[in-house]
């Protein structure tokens, strides 16, 4: 059965051991997208490697660490990666399209919406878009977290079936299997906890800019707007298939939400939110499992300043975050409410224009 399907390379499976673009790496992985395309499937690329590109060309001894020089050997590099990739895919009759995104785009609502409809266009044309991140503008380290982040956004703006994260590790293990030989690795993940997480460990290599938890983030995004992730090693001829099938040399992370809308994915991953609340259990309930709106009675503190209108994260009272939903009060206007019933309310403040303090269909859950 046919679907559409993100794959993302990081700069460790792209890169030689001298450091610089390994092409006979990016002919493979064309040849393994080309099959999933020939048996019917959607794919797109999102691809690390441009700075790995581009410092050795531009005459770097070792990859940069200052910003200015990363962004001067992505400049580079990414003309060298994508003319590697078209190369590539146009041996197997296929067209290849750069979509360079920050994470200001996703900030943006609408600018979501066009990438989302630019990238919609170029499936239905049979071009496989390849998406990376714009790091000669990006200021913050240009991190999406070596694009494991944007993999998962990228999955869920496009209601991806899968989103398989290839990496130089066959999987998540118990432990770091290169120092505890009895490191067992986990098949299925069904819930990303504590544990997981701690798993996880550190940075991943020199070429690279993301570890496992990063990838561990990205699982967690994607899975959160319905998207199950493969994270693990495609090295032989058929293991993209095998991916995709359930049978990949990798860690599997099950979800069984539904997809998000692009307006949820907004609020629960890209918006800023500008102060927060603390509400108590019987709240907390109401907005976790019975899917009710929250209401002044059930806030119990109220940090940050904020108007009607923003977006604050809602915790419990362990400061948990609960998840992030757009607010109907000013902060004052909240403070003065805070634990009354709603009758209270509205002889406290005539004002508001609805009771709810953050209303059902402006909230997502992120616990």
């Amino acid at each position: 059965m046919s679907s559409r399907i993100v794959v993302k390379i990081g700069s460790s499976s792209l890169a030689s051991v001298e450091g610089a673009l390994n092409r006979e790496a990016i002919i493979f992985f064309a040849r393994e997208m080309a099959s999933l395309k020939a048996a019917g499937h959607e794919v797109l690329l999102v691809t690390s490697g441009a700075v790995a590109a581009g410092f050795r060309e531009i005459g770097y001894d070792a990859r940069p660490r200052l910003l200015h020089e990363k962004q001067a050997a992505a400049a580079v590099g990414q003309a060298l990666l994508m003319q590697a990739y078209q190369q590539a895919f146009a041996a197997h009759g296929i067209v290849t399209a750069q979509l360079l995104l920050t994470r200001t785009d996703f900030c943006s609502r609408k600018r979501m919406n066009n990438a989302g409809m630019t990238v919609e266009e170029l499936l239905k044309q049979g071009v496989i878009p390849i998406v990376n991140e714009n790091d000669t503008v990006s200021v913050d380290e240009l991190k999406f977290g070596d694009n494991d982040t944007l993999s998962a956004l990228v999955a869920n703006l496009v209601k991806a079936r899968h989103l398989l994260i290839l990496t130089d590790m066959d999987g998540l293990y118990s432990g770091d299997p290169r120092k505890y030989p009895d490191a067992v690795r986990y098949s299925h993940v069904t819930e990303i906890t504590e544990e997981i997480y701690t798993n996880a460990g550190g940075a991943g290599s020199s070429l690279g800019t993301g570890g496992m938890r990063s990838k561990i983030d990205a699982a967690k995004i994607a899975t959160r707007g319905g998207v199950p992730v493969f994270i693990g090693q495609v090295t032989a001829h058929g293991d993209l298939q095998n991916a995709v099938d359930g049978q990949g040399r990798g860690t599997y992370f099950d979800t069984k939400l539904s997809s998000l809308s692009m307006k949820k994915q907004w609020l629960g991953f890209m918006s800023t939110p500008l102060g927060s609340i603390t509400v108590d259990a019987g709240a907390e309930t109401a907005l976790i499992h019975g899917g009710h709106s929250l209401l002044p009675v059930g806030v119990k503190h109220v940090v940050g300043h904020f108007h009607a209108g923003d977006v604050v994260e809602v915790l419990n009272t362990d400061a948990v975050v609960l998840g992030r939903g757009v607010i109907n009060y000013d902060d004052e206007q909240l403070r003065q409410v805070c634990g009354m019933s709603s009758s209270d309310v509205y002889q406290k403040i005539d004002s508001i224009h609805r009771l709810e303090v953050v209303h059902r269909d402006e909230w997502i859950t992120l616990k």
